[in-house]
């Protein structure tokens, strides 16, 4: 049977404290001091196994919390590991470039630590990265590959993507930091996005993050309704497109340390 650690710390300090008791006062007692030294003796022993304790706690929670952490730990890779597998097979669905959601995940870490995100927020970064179209399993297939371009009413099917991803991620609590970058990377600097038509600053900083990457790759790699861009074009669309689609203090980022960017994203390795 399991005990509790809670249980299991309780019963160890119950135990030491009975002990303690016990023998401490037969000791001071047999010592054979007058009632003021006694008194001074009992104080002393009270805070030494105060002091003692003190210490003995701080070892047993500090080693179950660390139990715990790995323990979220496991859960945690674990959940990753499942939802990889679901975006893996749904790129295959969409017929997107082999990798690319896995690709455009591993960029937009390396670019939001070079933006100032870090601890949870960058988990949710990874998170959100790799979930950023979740909402288009709800989206018809002759929509989300049709070689062609959309139709007005198809075009307006496919923006609903955002809302459903949202919708999806907040059903999961793990998941409900992250809605960040499915929800709002389709928005634009400008104010001309969707689905809230947010501007600027407003849009939250791992989505602007994210927005460029995502243009990167999907001018970068072949689509079923486009070819791939040569890379200078790429680059110089990126240039024009900030100030207006694009957060400029992200693109000047992504272009100052872009070489790095690109290596992570080909799953190249750089040198420690």
């Amino acid at each position: 049977m399991t005990v509790k650690p809670q249980i299991r710390i309780v019963a160890i300090y119950v135990t030491l404290a009975c002990v303690w008791i016990l023998f401490s006062d037969r000791l001071v007692f047999s010592l054979g001091y007058d009632q003021h030294t006694l008194s001074l003796l009992h104080s002393l022993k009270g805070i030494f196994f105060v002091l003692c304790t003190a210490v003995l706690l701080y070892w047993l929670i500090g080693r179950d919390m660390r139990r715990l952490d790995d323990l979220n730990h496991m859960l945690l890779t674990g959940n990753e590991q499942s939802l990889r597998a679901l975006v893996s097979a749904m790129d295959i669905r969409h017929k997107e470039t082999r990798d690319h959601s896995e690709r455009v995940m591993r960029m937009a870490v390396a670019l939001a630590r070079r933006a100032g995100i870090e601890g949870d927020a960058l988990r949710n970064v990874r998170f959100g990265a790799l979930l950023h179209d979740i909402g288009k399993l709800a989206l018809p297939d002759a929509i989300l590959i049709k070689p062609g371009p959309l139709t007005e009413e198809e075009t307006r099917v496919m923006r609903t993507h955002p809302v459903l991803g949202r919708d999806l991620l907040m059903r999961t609590a793990f998941l409900r930091a992250a809605i960040d970058i499915p929800y709002a990377h389709h928005e634009r600097w400008d104010g001309t996005g969707y689905p809230q038509g947010l501007k600027g600053d407003l849009i939250p900083l791992a989505a602007r993050v994210f927005s460029v990457i995502d243009v990167w790759d999907a001018l970068s790699f072949p689509r079923v309704y486009k070819r791939a861009w040569p890379e200078q074009e790429v680059l110089d669309y990126l240039r024009d497109a900030a100030g207006g689609q694009l957060d400029p203090q992200i693109v000047a980022l992504f272009l100052e340390h872009y070489e790095e960017m690109k290596a992570i994203g080909l799953d190249h390795p750089l040198p420690e």
